[in-house]
């Protein structure tokens, strides 16, 4: 039979916990439109090396298939070229988690709601239901 974990944490902790928490979220929203934005002009640079790549490469080609468009008179290549071939080109990568401008004001709005409620308690410690509701943010 599983046993229940106990525990009382301080409510003074948890409002120092949850200040740091805003201050990185508001930070992060900040400083995400600059990373994506320098992210894609990276995305635009690597999509252009990787297509001088591939067409030095293409007489290695190998499953070559081929699909004509009527529709726009244009015909779509697809090949697979060996990446031992060469120095392959690095996508880049986000380092950072990249969520929307809403998910972001939405956990603020959270952070700050639980702020003002936890600063209004006379209590020492904070309850399981409370902790429960705030422990996705510490």
């Amino acid at each position: 039979m599983a046993r229940a974990i106990t525990v009382k944490v301080p409510t003074a902790k948890v409002i120092t916990a949850l200040e740091a928490r805003l201050v990185k979220t508001t930070n992060e929203q900040t400083t995400n439109g600059a990373k994506e934005a320098q992210y894609q002009a990276d995305y635009k640079v690597w999509e252009a090396q990787i297509k001088t790549w591939a067409l030095a490469r293409v007489e290695k080609a190998v499953n070559l298939r081929s699909n004509y468009r009527s529709w726009s008179n244009t015909i779509n290549l697809d090949f697979d070229v060996p990446t031992s071939e060469g120095d392959f080109p690095v996508e880049p990568k986000r380092d950072w988690e990249n969520r929307n401008d809403w998910q972001i004001k939405e956990e603020v709005e959270e952070i700050n709601n639980a702020l003002n409620i936890l600063r209004m308690t006379e209590e020492e410690f904070v309850n399981a239901s409370t902790m429960k509701s705030i422990s996705k943010y510490l």
